[in-house]
């Protein structure tokens, strides 16, 4: 009987520990979706530094639970446990950027196509970097470049120059 009971205690135990989520707080504000989709609609609003329980990951999306409301939330939104100090918020929201410090740390959240080991073993790579930079165009020279080729015009937002 006492057996038993211990049993029955210990699968209440770890029953409630699962389901209570691992606690993770909020690097940026963000919306809380009914489903791990960027066009699911809103249930809620978290704002920074809020406190959450992360329930369950998929691809880049945190299920949470928040006294705000619960739903899913993306990943590079949520940090795993407790900011100890208010600034600590603010530098690990550097990281969701990808960049921390004097640009030559990159961080990153790897869902797909890397693995575990890549993603330690990576470096950085100022000429890449460089490279990449210098293949940014000017909205003339891509009229020019549409023009040339009798591409048809299509109106979008460019990204603001950093």
């Amino acid at each position: 009987m006492k057996r038993e009971l211990w049993i029955s205690l210990l699968v209440c135990i770890c029953a409630t520990s699962v389901w209570a989520g691992e606690p993770g707080t909020t690097l940026t504000p963000d919306e809380i979706k009914a489903a791990p989709f960027r066009d699911a609609k809103a249930v809620g609003t978290l704002g920074r530094g809020e406190t959450v329980d992360i329930l369950k990951r998929q691809g880049g999306w945190y299920q949470v639970s928040s006294a705000k409301g619960n739903g899913w939330v993306r990943m590079l939104s949520v940090r795993k446990g407790a900011a100890r100090k208010a600034n600590e918020v603010a530098g690990l929201a550097g990281l969701a950027s990808g960049r921390a410090g004097t640009g030559k740390v990159v961080a990153t959240t790897g869902v797909r196509g890397l693995s575990e080991e890549e993603l330690k073993a990576a470096q950085f790579n100022e000429s890449e970097v460089n490279n990449m930079e210098a293949q940014t165009v000017s909205k003339d020279d891509s009229r020019r470049f549409a023009a040339q080729g009798k591409l048809k015009s299509s109106r979008f937002d460019y990204l603001a120059k950093p």
